[in-house]
């Protein structure tokens, strides 16, 4: 795995952010009110990390990630594409409650009328999604419960670890579509990577990450 040795960009701000090879590291502590401290690193858009202090307390404080803006966030229709595609590789700190995870906005980004948001955790620790678990989805050997609640909300929760690899999200998006959870042909508006931190137990607490890509054609 690489390392960040020598940043080309740091922030302890809470809307801080690079841009860089077509996309944004971002440090977005959007829970401001609740959040502690958190130092953002980056060497590269696939090559960066954070160190994080969050109170001791269930509530998402902060999601440092990494993303991809389709169309200055006007986004794309989902039908207009035949792949979309990502690697990662992320590995949370093992400590405090966290889920590392994609982030897709549909249909808009952020909270919005007819907004979905889908999500596909690839590591958990003592996190829960919104809403009810519905169903499970399988895909390239790994099995994930899924989540929904009745705002637009979805999440795939991988059932084991995923520290790296790639995932099918136009399959994924298709299926939450085919089940009714997304409405049809949503615009695809952003592609993010990163760590939802609740808690890091009250002392600081590492997230790497050392690959990203999103392949849309």
């Amino acid at each position: 795995m690489r390392s960040c040795r020598t940043p080309e960009f740091t922030t302890s701000d809470a809307d801080g952010g690079w841009s860089d090879g077509g996309y944004y590291v971002h440090n977005n502590m959007w829970n401001a009110a609740e959040a502690g401290p958190e130092t953002l690193r980056a060497c590269a858009y696939d090559n960066w990390y954070v160190d994080s202090v969050q109170p001791d307390s269930t509530s998402v404080k902060t999601y440092p990630n990494v993303h991809k803006d389709i169309n200055n966030q006007n986004g794309k229709p989902f039908n207009d594409y035949s792949v979309i595609q990502s690697t990662f590789a992320g590995r949370g700190p093992g400590t405090g409650v966290y889920d590392v995870a994609y982030d897709l906005w549909l249909n808009g980004v952020g909270d919005g009328r007819g907004v979905s948001e889908l999500m596909v955790w690839t590591e958990n620790r003592k996190q829960v999604p919104a809403g009810d678990k519905l169903t499970t989805y399988t895909a390239a050997g790994f099995t994930y419960d899924v989540w929904a609640d009745d705002e637009g909300y979805v999440a795939f929760v991988s059932r084991s670890t995923q520290y790296s690899g790639s995932v099918d999200l136009k399959a994924m998006i298709a299926w939450a579509i085919g089940k009714g959870l997304i409405p049809p042909n949503p615009t695809v508006n952003q592609i993010g990577y990163g760590i939802e931190f609740c808690s890091t137990g009250g002392g600081k607490a590492r997230f790497t990450l050392s690959d990203f890509s999103v392949t849309m054609s």
